[in-house]
């Protein structure tokens, strides 16, 4: 059996050492953090080698899980939120061109696309979408994020979302931030009580066609029938698998249409709510003005730059599936990134490192879809918020293993 040491020093490192010949040691770090997305189920369940690993609790990898429909930003958001932790997210080296894995110096950002266990002709004859439980293997995407966490590496399949078939699984080493994303990050319960962190991006129904409708027939040739088409083919299982799933998210983002354009139904300009789920560990709802007031507020026009309709932000309490919650809104959009300093300094509880945090890391991704309105805004916040609660994690952890090392 192996074993591991914590030191709490600030590399927070612990090192595992193995009985018997062939398996190299997992180097990964106290506090890591997890990400999973949907895969493909591999021939090796666990990604187990006849070696067994165990490894104290403060050696743990952290996890986050986001949830939304196909078509809704999670690309995007992972975009943002890894560059918040540091480095550039890239295709693991030397492997499958087609992996939907992105790993940067911290962060492993893994689709959960990967964890169907049918491939796209196998869900056509069974007539059942990606989104029905039926089509994804659920007991393999619990173990392999269970072992990650754990500090176990993986087989971790691969679902190609060229050819639509089930490739080859690719090795995944326990990161210290593992990012699960896709459809069903929160649905089975056993994958559910291992996030230390989720977030749901809710896109109206009215928004998401809009998007659809640019994407589907501005960059792919698909006709308007066609995309409405696949839209109500989703809608019945959408409704019964994936929506249902913002219920158990920390954090829930929601896009609607605008309330500045009477009637309006193009989609440009975005109403987006950031619903904060209150007393979560580590996280600290952000709040504009006063914590626990109602706000609203129309920013001056001599600070920031805003043409029609204009930018209206809100706050205020509420309840959320019966969670008590803290909900901060904004509709409209900016002209000027850089003006966005002026909002910033009227928003507290944003687990910034230094003054203009905010408004540095929009104006580095300024190229972004969302970055001129609350989807990008809020992405960012809640990527810094995440970071926050990270290390919050694992200074708690190297607390605890120097308290237990005075025993």
């Amino acid at each position: 059996m192996a074993t591991c040491t914590v030191y709490p020093a600030p590399s927070l490192r612990s090192s595992c050492s193995f009985p018997g010949p062939a398996k190299t040691c997992l180097g990964f770090q106290q506090g890591q953090v997890i990400f999973l997305t949907s895969g493909r189920r591999s021939g090796r369940r666990g990604g187990r080698s006849s070696s067994e690993i165990s490894c104290s609790a403060e050696a743990k990898t952290v996890v986050i899980g986001l949830a939304a429909d196909s078509g809704c930003g999670k690309s995007t958001f992972m975009r943002r939120l890894t560059s918040v932790f540091g480095g550039a997210a890239e295709p693991p080296k030397g492997g499958n061109p087609d992996s939907n894995t992105l790993i940067s110096d911290t962060t492993t950002v893994i689709c959960l696309d990967d964890y169907h266990s049918l491939d796209r002709t196998g869900r056509k004859e069974k007539g059942v979408t990606a989104l029905d439980p039926q089509a994804n293997d659920f007991d393999l995407m619990y173990e392999q994020v269970k072992a990650l966490k754990e500090g176990v590496t993986v087989d971790k399949p691969i679902y190609n979302h060229v050819t639509g078939l089930l490739d080859p699984p690719e090795l995944i080493d326990p990161p210290k931030i593992l990012v699960i994303e896709g459809l069903h990050p929160m649905f089975d319960a056993r994958v559910r009580d291992l996030l230390d962190f989720s977030i749901y991006l809710d896109i109206s129904n009215e928004v998401k066609f809009a998007w659809k409708i640019q994407r589907d027939m501005a960059e792919r040739g698909h006709s308007l029938e066609s995309i409405k088409a696949s839209i109500e083919a989703r809608k019945p299982d959408f409704d019964a698998y994936i929506d249902p799933q913002k219920q158990y998210a920390d954090a829930v983002i929601e896009v609607l249409p605008t309330r500045l354009i009477p009637d309006d139904n193009e989609g440009k300009v975005l109403r987006v709510r950031l619903i904060m789920k209150e007393g979560v560990k580590h996280f600290s709802p952000v709040y504009l003005f006063d914590d626990g007031s109602t706000i609203s507020w129309i920013p001056c026009g001599r600070k920031l730059t805003c043409s029609y309709p204009g930018i209206q932000f809100s706050y205020c309490p509420d309840t959320y599936y019966s969670n008590e919650v803290s909900v901060l809104e904004m509709d409209g959009q900016f002209d000027r990134l850089d003006e966005l300093i002026y909002v910033e300094s009227h928003l507290s509880n944003l687990s910034t490192k230094f003054y203009g945090e905010v408004t540095q890391q929009m104006l580095k991704h300024a190229d972004f879809p969302g970055s001129n309105n609350g989807t990008g805004l809020f992405q960012t916040i809640i990527g810094l918020k995440i970071r926050d609660l990270y290390e919050q994690i694992v200074a708690e952890r190297a607390a605890a293993a120097v308290e237990a090392a005075k025993v």
